[in-house]
């Protein structure tokens, strides 16, 4: 390792040049398609590397990726949510996270193709979620979501505590979205320092998806829901240059000053979502310990 803690391949990406991302109405389209061509040439790939198998199967009427372990070791699955804002994303394009937890916890891994705004705005995206939550929450479960999936996690432990449904007993966010309003001083002293995240590609995203409701809406911000003890155990992972660091030490919190216990992790030097990176060591430390998480926390449930 370097002098400055980060590895060589985390100091290479932080040295290239970032190009800005265009998240209009207008070229959404063309980035999502180009986004999943790419997820898709990849996939052999990455499922090799960790010798998970993937399928496609519906769960309560939506279509979801089924990723299982070379060996499956539990009987309890994880909810899996894609990130992307909202607006871009899908099971593919996250298999870099998938996979290799898969692999770590020898549990399956299910991953809802939730529709995308603008086209599809709130509640949609939660509306299909929930349908695949609602399908596996009669037995012990996990969950784990990514940016815009931390905030859909949440969302659907919300609407499920609310219809008395199971939660998961085990969770897990990477620098979990769950503040659409955009607060918090990571967003000012973040922006240009994050090379994933900017803060006008955030609140377009949050325009697209929460339209003309409330930002305060606990299913749209779940920063602003009700919690209790029945809630699980989290870890949340974030990193010192993550445009969302804020909002993840207020969620966890908010989350701790309801009685759940939460174990969060700020990585030095490292942006938003870095685990999604495949070469970086600091990635494949961070899953193993979002692995090693759920794998204690569901042994003691």
């Amino acid at each position: 390792m370097p002098l400055s803690g980060l590895s060589y391949q985390a100091l290479k990406f932080l040295n290239q040049e970032i190009r800005s991302r265009n998240r209009s109405a207008r070229n959404l389209p063309d980035m999502r398609a180009k986004a999943k061509d790419l997820a898709a040439a990849a996939a052999p790939r990455i499922c090799k590397a960790h010798g998970v198998r993937m399928d496609e199967t519906l769960f309560g009427g939506l279509s979801c990726i089924d990723v299982r372990p070379p060996e499956l070791l539990v009987d309890w699955p994880i909810l899996y949510a894609f990130g992307g804002g909202m607006v871009e994303g899908s099971p593919l394009e996250d298999l870099p996270i998938i996979a290799p937890l898969s692999a770590l916890t020898g549990a399956r891994v299910i991953v809802p193709e939730y529709r995308l705004a603008p086209e599809h705005p709130w509640p949609a995206a939660i509306e299909d979620g929930f349908a695949v939550y609602r399908e596996i929450a009669d037995r012990p479960f996990a969950t784990v979501g990514e940016s815009a999936g931390g905030n859909l996690s949440l969302a659907w432990m919300l609407k499920a505590k609310v219809e008395g449904l199971g939660l998961p007993s085990a969770a897990a966010l990477m620098s979990p979205w769950s503040d659409l309003s955009n607060t918090g001083d990571s967003l000012i002293f973040n922006e240009g320092r994050d090379p994933t995240l900017e803060r006008h590609n955030s609140h377009l995203a949050a325009q697209y998806y929460a339209g003309a409701n409330r930002l305060d809406e606990p299913t749209i911000s779940p920063i602003h829901g009700t919690y209790d003890a029945s809630f699980p155990s989290f870890l949340i992972t974030t990193g010192t240059r993550d445009l969302l660091l804020s909002q993840a030490v207020s969620l966890s919190q908010k989350l701790r000053n309801s009685g759940i216990k939460v174990d969060l992790q700020v990585w030095e030097g490292m942006w938003h979502v870095f685990e999604w990176y495949e070469d970086l060591p600091e990635a494949e430390q961070s899953i193993r310990r979002v692995a090693d998480h759920l794998l204690r926390t569901m042994a003691d449930n």
